[in-house]
């Protein structure tokens, strides 16, 4: 059990890393906080799916690949950077020590670049627009990333160099081979925090004013990729380029945010129909087999119908209030 203080605001928590046990096997609080995250996400982006033209069924069927794939891509990009941690004295790699995940040193970065690389064969396989997807799953990443910092609390992890702010967070850590009490940066907070109202701009402001497929996509490279930058200057336990004194994650962060604003700068500077939208396509591609009878939505990619003209005729926006149960609510 650890004791974590905010003396700024007179607070004082304690935590423990095990929740309980079950036969003995115990059940760390840092898995059912991922997990509380997981499950989350993938309940609100369930219930938005129709929207981006996503099958719930779809879903399910990429979270069966994407879920290990992208819990290995975390734990192989954090091993990568941070080899040595999983040697033996005598400079050998200790496999147990690889897989226990529970103890920590999951990076979110291998997971997003997993869940990337797994959409987009998923979309290729199933004839869905990536870019939709990838709009739709912004929101469990940012769902789970905020919810999952707080992963990183219980286990006394993921902070940042001192300081003396009044939010501060006492703690007590073993560094140089000394147990010692410090008030550090919360960082784990900021980004939690910080996540959290990246989902609420997009939610809540672009999701409404959505033009293009990638417009969620590209703003939630932005905005994480410059809360990263910023956070990761501040943390104590980066990961670096091997033997350089750069920090992965802050080079990474940075890159990011000028990839995601130079193509949500080129792109919102083009015209877009809204009929263009991968969800609206697929509501008329429903329209369309309803009002012919077909029991099934047929097979062809959405691009392959002339959509424009059959929404027209259809009056989209009936089919899509019709599609969501509801208004235009997007978030």
């Amino acid at each position: 059990m650890s004791v974590v203080s905010f003396p700024g605001i007179g607070l004082s928590i304690s935590v423990k890393d095990i929740a309980f046990r079950v036969f003995g096997w115990p059940i760390h609080w840092y898995g059912i906080i991922i997990a509380a995250g997981f499950l989350m996400a993938v309940t609100y982006c369930s219930r938005k799916a129709d929207t981006y033209g996503i099958e719930q069924d779809d879903i399910v069927d990429l979270l069966l690949y994407a879920v290990p794939l992208c819990i290995i891509g975390a734990r192989l990009y954090y091993i990568i950077f941070y080899l040595d941690l999983y040697r033996n004295a005598d400079g050998k790699l200790e496999f147990s020590k690889m897989v226990r995940i529970w103890d920590g040193g999951l990076a979110i970065y291998g997971a997003v670049i997993m869940a990337i690389v797994v959409a987009l064969v998923f979309c290729k396989k199933r004839g869905i627009r990536f870019l939709s997807l990838a709009d739709l799953g912004v929101f469990g990443l940012l769902i789970g990333q905020s919810v999952g910092r707080w992963g990183n609390f219980v286990n006394v992890e993921a902070y940042g160099a001192l300081t003396d702010l009044p939010w501060r967070m006492g703690i007590y850590d073993t560094v140089d081979g000394v147990y010692q009490y410090m008030e550090v940066h919360p960082t784990f907070l900021y980004e939690s925090l910080w996540n959290l109202v990246g989902f609420s701009l997009l939610a809540l402001v672009v999701a409404k004013h959505r033009k293009f497929d990638g417009q969620l996509f590209w703003s939630y490279i932005a905005w994480y990729g410059l809360g990263r930058a910023w956070i990761e200057g501040l943390r104590t336990d980066s990961l670096y380029f091997f033997s350089t004194g750069l920090r992965v994650s802050q080079v990474l962060a940075i890159l990011s945010a000028v990839v995601g604003v130079v193509m949500l700068i080129v792109q919102l500077s083009r015209p877009h129909d809204p009929r263009e939208l991968w969800g609206r396509q697929v509501a008329v591609r429903k329209a369309m087999a309803a009002k012919a009878g077909e029991k099934k939505i047929p097979v062809e990619p959405a691009e392959k119908l002339n959509t424009g003209a059959q929404a027209d005729d259809l009056d989209l926006e009936s089919i899509l209030r019709e599609a969501k149960g509801d208004g235009h609510d997007e978030t």
